[in-house]
């Protein structure tokens, strides 16, 4: 019997409560919009079945890919012949000994009005981030100025096994998009947990009001896209670079390098994996040809 098919049967039987879908388009999972179907997705709604589906993969010697909103991610047209978990339902928050918790699927924008609805600052950099938290986490993401590193305090997640652990922010090593999440893509983030400042609602809501603006102003958002496509080369911005290529508006396909914002690649509507990966290296190819910079992809792939 195919692995997969055993897994899934074996899922049934053990969390019959747990939504399972086989052959699953991941186009409808990512902010892309792009990508073939799923072999076997999984899509909790507690930590408990998320357990259960990381103890009955790691039975089978199956790794699981880990979804959030799929926000930052690129997958191949043929898809993933994987496991994957999507971590959506798993959305809780709540206030333990004056700390901020709440869980790993629950979208950043939703977190930060958590905040704000209990009067606490420090998350306002993330109201306007397309992703969840967990994948807000394992990239350090940030903005404005602002990164998660500077707020979380503790870690929690399954390991390889589906075994809880945490960590205090500290052995996480978050720095510039990475962290030991990273480098360990069997870990399961369940939850993260936020010291936060107590500030004035209106003031809160103000800033967060403001970045929407700015965000709207500058970034293509009535686009398809995986927000930012480079990282920042040390000692440049990789926007002004691919401007000063001349590349805002070059196509392949439906993939277009944004003229509002060049350092986001967008989906002109039916764009298909293939079309951004011969984009990008247009770009690459370009900006190391006339700069001397190496651009690198910040943006995630699965199934290439």
């Amino acid at each position: 019997m195919e692995i997969y098919t055993t897994l899934a049967e074996g899922l049934r039987k053990r969390c019959p409560e747990l939504e399972l879908r086989e052959y699953e388009p991941m186009s409808r999972h990512t902010s892309f919009h792009i990508g073939g179907p799923a072999r076997l997705m999984a899509l909790p709604n507690s930590q408990k079945e998320a357990a259960a589906a990381v103890r009955a993969a790691a039975e089978l010697g199956i790794t699981p890919f880990y979804l959030g909103n799929g926000s930052n991610l690129l997958v191949s047209d043929r898809g993933y012949e994987g496991f994957v978990v999507k971590t959506g339902g798993l959305d809780q928050v709540r206030e333990v000994n004056h700390r901020l918790r709440a869980e790993s699927g629950i979208p950043l924008s939703r977190l930060a009005n958590a905040a704000l609805g209990r009067g606490l600052s420090g998350l306002e950099f993330a109201h306007g981030i397309p992703g969840s938290l967990g994948g807000a986490v394992t990239m350090n993401a940030g903005a404005y100025g602002g990164e998660m590193v500077q707020v979380l305090t503790a870690v929690t997640f399954l390991n390889s096994t589906g075994q809880v652990e945490t960590l205090p922010v500290e052995d996480c090593h978050l720095t510039y998009r990475h962290s030991d999440f990273t480098d360990h893509p069997e870990r399961l983030i369940l939850e993260a947990e936020f010291a936060l400042i107590p500030g004035d609602a209106e003031e809160i809501r103000g800033k967060m009001e403001e970045l929407a603006r700015r965000r709207k102003e500058k970034q293509p958002l009535e686009w398809p896209s995986a927000g930012s496509t480079f990282k920042r080369p040390q000692g440049h911005f990789a926007a002004a670079l691919i401007e000063g290529c001349g590349l805002k508006g070059r196509r392949v396909g439906d993939a277009q390098v944004s003229e509002k914002h060049a350092g986001f690649v967008i989906n002109r509507g039916n764009a298909t994996c293939a079309d951004v990966l011969a984009l990008v290296e247009v770009v690459r190819e370009t900006v190391l040809r006339e700069t001397g910079v190496t651009l690198e992809m910040e943006v995630r792939t699965l199934g290439l």
